[in-house]
């Protein structure tokens, strides 16, 4: 996976530093998983993901497109909105998904 990351990183024309803020990490943690000394967590590959649009796929495993097709504005607009959330914020806006969520399938019936 390191080997994947550091093509990532540099496809989106990223230095360590800029690639590790945007995920939260030190760029030390970072040069860490590039060189093969830390695993990434499941949380940051999926963070990964969510943040540049990456496919899953292709990060864990090789297999596939590096980006996923583009996805609508909005959907990265409210990634980069809950980014900047606080975690108890985050988590409100969650269960309020999820209450929409119950909500729009009993309407769906």
């Amino acid at each position: 996976m390191k080997h994947r990351i550091i093509a990532l990183r540099k496809a989106l024309g990223l230095n360590q530093t800029e690639f590790a803020k945007q995920l939260g990490m030190r760029g030390t943690a970072l040069s860490m998983v590039e060189v093969g000394k830390n695993p990434l967590t499941s949380k940051n590959i999926k963070l990964i993901c969510m943040i540049f649009n990456v496919n899953e796929a292709w990060l864990r495993t090789g297999c596939g497109e590096m980006f996923n097709p583009k996805t609508p504005y909005y959907e990265k607009e409210f990634f980069d909105i809950y980014q900047s959330l606080l975690p108890e914020t985050r988590k409100a806006l969650l269960e309020f998904a999820r209450s929409m969520l119950v909500t729009q399938q009993k309407l769906q019936e």
